[in-house]
């Protein structure tokens, strides 16, 4: 099974990776729009709501919601049609690529309104990271946690950095375990961050192709290897 051929480490690091480019591309070069937890998407709605002219960009905000919820039960279907696991986060890096030609190639086409064009990227991109969360919800156990949003894991790395503190690495083994992976998956999602706010702020939305190439090169690693032990 192409399972068994990834590293939990590098998928934990990995997806977090992803999560943090993806959401910081989109805010930084999408109208401050979060792709990967998009219920921030309803604090950046109220403040421009009240802050601001009521303006449709605003409004177009929401429209993240039902998209991520189209995601997510997508994301089930594909978990009932596929025994593979990673198939769903295969379909998100196809995606992913998808946004980043589009984002690329769409600005040449005369008489495409700009806004247009970044909303078209960032719901796709939503469409893409809707399914990662899905992935995280259906199969807990093949991360650290949850790979796109980080307070459950800061959380729990304080908890653990708590009895770290008080007990001390060799007198509490299982803090120390815990806390080790919570810095994978808070560390990953924190470069993602740094990368995807440089190359969006040079890219463009089309910089998250980036994260979708990662994405379909790790599935297709675990393919060839499952193939070679196959044989």
């Amino acid at each position: 099974m192409i399972e068994q051929q990834h590293s939990i480490n590098w998928v934990t690091f990995l997806l977090a990776w992803v999560a943090g480019f993806c959401d910081t591309a989109t805010f930084v070069a999408g109208d401050n729009i979060f792709s990967a937890h998009v219920t921030g998407n309803f604090i950046v709605f109220a403040a421009q709501v009240v802050t601001e002219t009521n303006s449709m960009s605003s409004w177009l905000k929401l429209l993240t919601f039902p998209v991520f919820v189209v995601a997510v039960m997508m994301g089930g279907w594909l978990a009932e049609r596929s025994q593979r696991k990673y198939r769903i986060l295969y379909t998100e890096g196809i995606i992913l690529i998808f946004v980043g030609i589009a984002a690329f190639l769409l600005p040449m086409i005369k008489g495409i309104d700009e806004k247009a064009i970044v909303y078209f990227a960032v719901l796709v991109s939503v469409l893409g990271m809707g399914l990662q969360n899905a992935f995280g919800k259906l199969y807990a156990k093949e991360t650290f946690g949850p790979t796109t949003m980080m307070t459950g894991n800061v959380t729990q790395a304080s908890l653990d950095m708590g009895n770290l503190i008080r007990k001390g690495i060799t007198g509490d083994g299982l803090s120390w375990a815990s806390f080790k992976k919570q810095l994978i998956t808070i560390g990953g999602f924190l470069a993602g961050c740094v990368i995807g706010a440089m190359l969006s702020k040079w890219l463009g939305l089309s910089a998250i192709i980036v994260p979708g190439v990662a994405i379909v090169i790790c599935y297709l690693q675990g393919e060839s290897a499952e193939f070679a032990v196959k044989k």
